[in-house]
């Protein structure tokens, strides 16, 4: 497919609850953005919204060139269908192909944590690091990794699935392990994600609150809520920690709602080495965490980036 020269890049984040589309110049300044709700449980209202967001974007261009990138829950599987997405309408639909068809033009695909590991590494928490691994702590937990300012896919499409892998180093009181969507039991987003971390509060005798409630009586001395923040701190300290033990990136940068208790950039750093393997020689642990510098614009941002 005959691809014309770009002079901006439209990056569209295709998320379970809104679409968001954003156009960047060359220079990564904003030339346009829009925002709607996604269609629930419907891929071809879904394809509509994505068309009709393009064709918005091409208005606010002129009709010039654009490049399309867009990020996704799930990825595209060895032959073009969605898998692996927890937006369950996606998963076994040729969506790069129905797009491209739809729009007329080539369309990039990408997990949407791996867009997020791209624009961080490239203008953002993780710029100028050789090996960034992005994480989303929100609605789901899902990972991505850039190496050299290039997104790490692998044979199977599948890396950076860190959210659906067992939390590390189990303690006994952590039994039974919560169910997950995905068939297994115990991954990391039953218990780091923000449903997660509501449910682990209900589960140890508090009231039925969603995170932010849970973050806000912390804050205001609510020891119930105080004792949950530290229970989900110790449990990201060990599943990080794995991470730098089997990868030791430059930099691990946290984005998603959760992202944005102040408590974790001291807390998880404090607590991650006594799990960072560490033979004979105890040395301090490096790595940074850090707070996505484009906060929840970095995934739109990421697609945008798939054409560069």
């Amino acid at each position: 497919m005959h691809r014309p020269p770009v002079r901006a890049a439209l990056g569209i984040d295709l998320g379970g609850t809104k679409i968001e589309a954003l156009l960047l110049d060359a220079d990564g300044h904003e030339r346009w953005r829009q925002r709607i709700a996604t269609p629930a449980d419907s891929y071809r209202d879904t394809l509509a919204a994505v068309h009709a967001l393009v064709h918005s974007a091409r208005d606010a261009v002129q009709g010039a060139p654009i490049s399309i990138g867009l990020g996704t829950p799930g990825a595209p599987a060895v032959g073009g269908l969605i898998k692996n997405a927890n937006s369950s309408c996606l998963n076994g639909q040729p969506l790069q192909h129905d797009l491209q068809a739809l729009l007329g033009q080539p369309v990039r695909i990408a997990n949407d944590a791996n867009c997020l590991a791209l624009s961080e590494a490239t203008d953002g928490a993780g710029a100028g690091a050789t090996v960034v691994f992005a994480v989303i702590l929100g609605t789901g937990v899902g990972a991505g990794i850039a190496v050299n300012g290039r997104v790490l896919e692998g044979p199977n499409r599948l890396a950076g699935e860190w959210g659906h892998n067992p939390l590390p180093w189990a303690l006994p009181d952590e039994d039974p392990q919560p169910a997950c969507y995905c068939g297994r039991r115990g991954c990391l987003e039953t218990l780091l994600s923000g449903p997660g971390l509501a449910r682990d509060h209900e589960r140890h005798d508090g009231p039925l609150m969603s995170a932010e409630q849970i973050a806000s009586a912390a804050a205001s001395g609510d020891a119930a809520a105080q004792a949950t923040l530290a229970r989900h701190a110790q449990r990201l300290a060990r599943a990080l920690a794995a991470v730098i033990n089997l990868l030791d990136p430059d930099v691990i940068v946290l984005a998603g709602g959760l992202s944005r208790m102040p408590h974790l950039l001291h807390e998880v750093p404090r607590q991650w080495a006594r799990w960072v393997f560490s033979a004979g020689v105890a040395e301090p642990v490096r790595t940074p965490l850090r707070v996505a510098r484009h906060g929840d614009a970095s995934g739109v941002r990421g697609a945008a980036w798939l054409w560069r």
